[in-house]
């Protein structure tokens, strides 16, 4: 995962929708219709998953973005450890 593709995703004001047919296309062996970065379709996915918890995680608590980042990769490291 890298944190930059996230951003760039959340900070894209891209709508939960988009974001959603994105993962759905990249779960078909598609090409998404927005762009999203990552080294091949299971990193595009894990930027596209994450980019979408990170919009939700700011709109249920007006966290900012790196506050909301940070949050999802707190509750990564401490799901793999």
């Amino acid at each position: 995962m890298n944190i930059a593709s996230v951003r760039a995703l959340v900070e894209a004001k891209h709508s939960a929708d988009a974001l959603r047919s994105a993962e759905e296309a990249i779960l078909e062996g598609l090409q998404p219709t927005i762009a999203v970065q990552g080294e091949d379709e299971g990193e595009q996915l894990t930027h596209v998953m994450a980019a979408r918890w990170v919009l939700d995680h700011m709109a249920a608590t007006n966290d900012d973005v790196m506050t909301s980042i940070r949050a999802y990769t707190q509750r990564v490291r401490s799901s793999i450890s």
